[in-house]
């Protein structure tokens, strides 16, 4: 039995299709559109990074579901994809901060370390015998006197934005975003669009105890994630707030 001409390219690996495609990275794409949702937004006075942990079973420790990282003090990630993978560039992007660290003495940039992580991803859609890391990262951090917030693709590529988000739901995170964002936005403010967001694509029940979220703050420079009793603060307003807009669209 003879093989279609595209297999070759679908199974092995990774190299151009006749049409310019790289299959494996497209594939690599899709395992991060399966990926639990995760936003990031930027303030005039810090960042954040939310995630809903979409948490499937009553039996599982919602704790030990780790989707949001600090990779310097000064710097955190959210992912969505393959978690196995996103600890490995979470790793690396340590040991870059560290390295850059003892080598100049000083903080690593936000950009650096986002541009560092692509060249590694990018490495892997290069040579046979390895496969594309199935996850994207959002690295987010301080540097200078500004919030700076990065999406990192399978692919290696990288943007940097305002507010935006990866995974299942990025296309209904980004319609909120897009129509509600706004530049002179507090982190508190933030956390609540974000937190919007993650509620328009939420799946299932929107709870406290499946939201992870992460801030760095330009005034301590320090990353922190919320206690699960401030997540619950926060999620309660937004709840409260959408309770409030369905009673008005009844009357």
């Amino acid at each position: 039995m003879q093989m279609a001409p595209q297999m070759g390219y679908d199974r092995a690996i990774t190299v151009f299709s006749p049409d310019g495609r790289l299959f494996q990275v497209e594939y690599a794409r899709e395992a991060v559109k399966r990926g639990t949702t995760a936003v990031g937004v930027k303030a005039k006075d810090g960042v954040a990074l939310l995630v809903d942990k979409r948490i499937t079973s009553r039996l599982l420790e919602a704790p030990s579901i780790e989707k949001i990282f600090q990779i310097d003090d000064h710097i955190g990630a959210a992912t969505s994809g393959l978690v196995a993978d996103a600890r490995v560039l979470v790793d690396r992007a340590r040991v870059e901060a560290q390295i850059n660290k003892y080598t100049y003495d000083e903080p690593i940039g936000v950009e650096v370390l986002a541009k560092r992580v692509c060249d590694f991803k990018q490495t892997y859609t290069q040579y046979g015998g390895v496969r594309p890391f199935g996850t994207a990262l959002l690295i987010a951090g301080v540097e200078d006197t500004q919030a700076r917030l990065f999406e990192t693709d399978p692919s290696g590529a990288l943007l940097e934005y305002k507010a935006t988000g990866i995974g299942a739901g990025r296309t209904e995170a980004m319609e909120v975003f897009e129509s509600k964002y706004d530049d002179s936005i507090d982190l508190r403010g933030a956390i609540l669009l974000g937190l919007e967001a993650l509620y328009v694509t939420s799946e299932s029940v929107f709870d406290a105890s499946t939201i992870e979220v992460g801030v760095i703050e330009l005034k301590t420079r320090q990353f922190k994630k919320l206690t699960p009793q401030e997540v619950e603060e926060y999620v309660t307003a937004v709840k409260a707030a959408h309770a409030s807009d369905e009673k008005k669209e009844e009357k």
